[in-house]
């Protein structure tokens, strides 16, 4: 779609919004950014607007409908509001802000979704990539974007063809895309999440899915083998080549993976493939040893496999990607160490946004915890991480919406060492008390932030300014 002097109306003045704006003044479209908080500071946010585009809050007059050329969603944004449906009704394109940012990228584009790991994922293709870029001097740039942090339209307009894009993506922005079209995908797993929004684990899976919904027969998708949703997914709709990996060993697939990635209890990761580039027909070898990676826990070698699985579909030879495997950090609130206080280690886990990735945090754990939970209320269900505790939980401090709820669900299955915070300086505080020197203390709220903060990034910091305040 040309854009060039066609009026866009952005919903949401979040960074995508905000990111959006600017990639559509650059392009030329006259830009009206609306969203419904009537609080919403305007001043302030036509400060980080590009100067032509107007701004509306609260509610939208109908006019402003009437000559719109293109509705671009935020993905906050809930897509089946009254609102969007009137946009709909009036045959008004609706897209998501990646699949604005898809429409006018170029070079090759890595996706990753999934309900937990993405960011790990993510930030670890990225790097490989990066690696490969300068160690072979590519006339090219490596971007990693998307839910990770940066917007995909923040970057879109200036990728050339030698570019790689490694983006993150969210159940929210695969609502709203139409031709997004990845040459590499995964789907790390999917697991109960954000049923607030998509109400069902169908519409939800559904969502998923869709990242892979314009891929052929000659691109990649990555998914995960013990998945029973994935597997069926790969069975019956994915149109890519499919590569699995699995962290229960070995395991036969119904249908043949270009690549099997697998972990064995010996402690090494191993690949099975078929593709002679990498390796020859039939062929199993041992890739690394994971004690020579930086990253914790079983679903960290489940992330790394999901990362070499794509990097290699992308082009790079095995024997680069695991030094880069080897050198990575673990990424910023995701089982992050963050100090020893008195011999308790403190580890910041804000990114367990919800029960299933809580439940890693837990198993990455490998001395008795005092846990911090609690937040913001997505309509989960909390039984399987209150069983995860297996004796190595000594104490659930629950602050935010949820406390009450977590504490119930706590004493039903018989633990009842749960303590009540006010906020995260008084469970930071209560911690510190209960910890004793060689166990540690882990926040892993495996609740949204939304409520006591602004996002999840904010409460981690939060909670490491605090121990480090100790």
């Amino acid at each position: 779609m040309e854009l060039k002097n066609k009026k866009v109306i952005i919903i949401g003045a979040g960074k995508s919004g905000i990111a959006a704006s600017e990639m559509l003044d650059e392009l030329g479209a006259s830009t009206l950014l609306f969203d419904q908080n009537e609080k919403l500071d305007t001043d302030a946010l036509k400060q980080k607007l590009p100067a032509n585009t107007r701004v509306i809050k609260g509610e939208l007059p109908e006019e402003e409908k009437k000559d719109t050329d293109l509705l671009v969603m935020s993905p906050g944004v809930p897509v089946d509001t009254p609102l969007v449906d009137s946009f709909r009704a009036l045959n008004i394109p609706v897209w998501g802000e990646i699949e604005l940012a898809y429409r006018f990228s170029k070079g090759r584009l890595i996706a990753i979704t999934g309900t937990n790991g993405k960011t790990t994922t993510t930030a670890l293709t990225g790097h490989i990539m990066k690696d490969w870029y300068e160690e072979n001097g590519i006339d090219g740039k490596v971007y990693v974007v998307g839910n990770i942090g940066d917007p995909y339209t923040g970057v879109a307009l200036k990728t050339r063809e030698n570019d790689t894009v490694v983006l993150e993506v969210s159940s929210f922005q695969l609502e709203t895309i139409d031709k997004f079209h990845p040459q590499v995908s995964a789907i790390l797993n999917i697991t109960p999440d954000h049923l607030n929004r998509h109400h069902t684990m169908e519409a939800y899976t559904a969502c998923k899915e869709a990242i892979a919904k314009n891929q052929t027969k000659d691109e990649h998708c990555i998914l995960n083998l013990q998945d029973e949703r994935l597997r069926d997914f790969a069975k019956k709709r994915c149109t890519a080549q499919v590569s699995y990996f699995s962290s229960a060993g070995q395991t036969e697939a119904a249908d043949e993976p270009a690549m099997n990635l697998y972990y064995e209890d010996d402690d090494k990761i191993y690949a099975a493939s078929r593709n002679p580039r990498e390796l020859n027909a039939g062929d199993i070898e041992p890739l690394m040893d994971i004690h020579d990676m930086k990253l914790l826990g079983t679903h960290n070698v489940e992330n790394v496999m999901a990362a070499i699985a794509m990097c290699s579909a992308a082009g790079v030879p095995m024997e680069r990607i695991i030094p880069s495997v080897c050198s990575f950090e673990a990424v910023e609130h995701r089982i992050e160490y963050t100090a020893t206080v008195n011999g308790v280690d403190y580890y910041n886990d804000s990114k367990g946004t919800n029960p299933d990735a809580a439940i890693k945090g837990i198993q990455a754990m490998v001395k008795k915890t005092v846990l911090i939970g609690g937040g913001y209320d997505k309509q989960s269900e909390y039984d399987e991480w209150i069983e995860s505790f297996d004796g190595k939980v000594t104490y659930l401090i629950l602050l935010g919406q949820t406390a009450e709820k977590i504490e119930k669900c706590a004493h039903a299955h018989g633990f009842m060492n749960t303590v009540m915070a006010t906020d995260m300086e008084d469970a930071v505080k209560k911690a510190h008390e209960l910890a004793r020197p060689g166990e540690a203390v882990l926040l892993s709220p495996a609740c949204a932030s939304w409520g006591m903060f602004d996002n999840y990034e904010q409460r981690g910091r939060i909670f490491k300014e605090l121990v480090r305040s100790l």
